[in-house]
């Protein structure tokens, strides 16, 4: 389930100053966060190898026949286990010119010129270790590498000679110098890896349009999906080379069936920034994923990925989603296979991507509401939420509460939620809490709070709803989600919705509050009411 939650979802001063400073691919790779046992163990053979070239100051210490057998076993190594190795390497280069930085900063010279050496061996290695399995790099991209070694040169010569003198004036006079060599390095370096994973994804991309073997257009495909998972920069680099134009194209011949739901992935990661939409809209992506989520033979996994790209390129956090106007003439199709495809759903991750992309439309077009409502989507939801192995995560139940939020402002949406007992869903979802204590599930659970509640406030201007949640005890559950903060995780917009569904059904029932309820969450202004509940949160100790 993590991988489908995760989807629904970034040297002069030194230190965080000197990070930001960085290059976007040396940025992100220092930012890379796995469990750092597992970290340890994969980098040291890389830090091992590099201190014994520190030792023998950078001299081989291979014959010419340990070359070639090392030539040998690096070639059977996968063009992504090479790209995978580069990465490492690379993160590790980030991961120290950082430390340099901060170990400048507090004139640690000792320890600057170790680490200095340290990466210089680190650059040489990668460069060597990517030159031994790349055999067609061009010119550019030697001229970088050859700036680079040469300034990682003279920048182990000036940390040098730095640890030779005592003065401290000639320190700090040379401490701009290194500064500065130091930024020179970092922008060399991250130009240097732009280049070699533009490089290295326009092979892929090749090999893709070139290729009619399933295993190697497997291989391919699998590539840039690693690639994408390194942050928005890459997958930039991915669409501006030809990669969606490539992807969609797999999805346009049955011989790779079997691959579209791998191709789907990776498209739905490319889209994460406006250059991959741009591609997709160029190449009527749009009208392919239509017609796969429309086509019953194709597998429910090829067609909850396709629902993942619709995900994507809907969701409303995204701000340049506008132009897909090829989306509005499919989106009744769309639609209606989304909803089939809720209602067939065999698990809760299937669910989850096809409701995702449901609630995203809500917010995409005003008439998708018009459509569900015709289609009973209501009705197909309400009952899924009532099976727990199909609705049973929060992250689930915040796309069905989105959905039905967004309905809710439809004069017909109230009945149907009196037939299918909705007003007794939207008040157990007043009680969400995280069995985890997951940040992401906390958060979710939030929103499913919040949108409860703005659901019930929105419905309650029906009588028989209103009357409906007075019945099943909605109004003390709302009292007790204003007064305690710890009830709503002390969220400020939970506080505001369920304020307002409070007000709307005190209408209704001003006899179900206590006088000082009454007085100070219904009476005032809202604002008024709201500042009240927040200063509860305050401590004088």
């Amino acid at each position: 389930m993590k991988k489908y939650t995760n989807r629904l979802r970034s040297m002069a001063c030194q230190g965080d100053d000197y990070l930001d400073s960085l290059p976007l691919p040396v940025q992100r790779m220092h930012l890379i966060q796995v469990d750092s046992v597992q970290r340890w163990m994969e980098d040291l053979k890389l830090m091992t190898d590099c201190e014994c070239m520190c030792i023998l100051q950078s001299k081989p210490i291979s014959t010419e026949e340990d070359a070639q057998s090392e030539l040998i076993l690096s070639s059977q190594h996968s063009a992504y286990d090479n790209l995978q190795l580069l990465l490492k390497r690379a993160w590790i280069i980030s991961t120290e010119l950082t430390r340099i930085a901060q170990k400048l900063e507090k004139n640690r010279w000792q320890r600057v010129h170790s680490m200095t050496v340290r990466v210089n061996c680190h650059v040489r290695s990668m460069i060597n270790e990517y030159n031994r399995f790349t055999r067609n790099s061009s010119e550019e991209m030697h001229q970088f590498e050859k700036l680079l070694i040469e300034k990682c040169s003279e920048f182990t010569a000036v940390t040098e000679r730095c640890i030779q003198t005592e003065d401290e004036r000639t320190l700090q006079s040379m401490k701009a110098c290194i500064n500065e060599t130091l930024t020179t390095v970092a922008q060399y370096f991250g130009q240097l890896i732009e280049l070699v994973l533009t490089y290295e994804i326009q092979n892929l991309v090749r090999q893709i349009n070139s290729s009619d073997n399933i295993y190697i257009t497997e291989s391919s495909t699998s590539g840039l999906f690693s690639l994408t998972q390194e942050g928005a920069q890459l997958c930039r680099i991915i669409a501006k080379e030809g990669g969606v134009v490539a992807l969609f194209k797999i999805c346009r011949q049955d011989c790779f069936r079997c691959l579209y739901p791998q191709t789907l992935r990776t498209l739905a990661s490319i889209c994460c920034v406006e250059e991959g939409i741009h591609q997709l809209e160029k190449v009527d992506g749009i009208l392919c994923l239509a017609d796969i989520l429309t086509d019953s033979t194709h597998s429910e996994a090829t067609r909850a990925e396709a629902a993942a790209v619709i995900a994507q390129i809907t969701s409303p956090h995204l701000t340049f989603t506008q132009h897909l106007s090829s989306f509005l003439e499919n989106m009744e199709e769309i639609v209606t296979a989304l909803v089939n495809l809720c209602h067939e759903a065999s698990s809760g991750e299937v669910f989850l991507l096809a409701s995702a992309a449901l609630a995203n439309i809500t917010f995409f077009d005003t008439m998708a509401c018009e459509m569900l409502l015709h289609l009973n989507a209501m009705k197909i939801l309400l009952a899924a939420c009532a099976d727990k192995q199909i609705v049973d995560t929060p992250y689930s139940r915040d796309q069905v509460v989105t959905i039905l939020a967004n309905m809710s402002v439809l004069d017909q949406c109230a009945s149907e939620i009196i037939q299918g007992n909705g007003v007794q869903l939207l008040m157990e979802m007043l009680f969400e809490r995280s069995s985890s204590g997951n940040s992401a599930e906390v958060t979710a659970c939030e929103r499913v709070q919040q949108k409860s509640a703005v659901t019930l406030a929105r419905l309650s201007r029906d009588p028989e709803v209103a009357h409906a949640a007075i019945k099943l005890s909605c109004i003390p559950r709302l009292i007790e989600l204003c007064r305690s903060p710890t009830e709503r995780n002390n969220s400020d917009s939970v506080l505001v919705a369920c304020l307002a569904a409070l007000r709307r059904l005190a209408v209704m029932s001003p006899d179900g509050l206590e006088d000082s309820d009454f007085q100070q969450l219904v009476k005032p202004r809202l604002v008024d009411s709201f500042l009240l509940c927040t200063n509860m949160e305050e401590s004088f100790v």
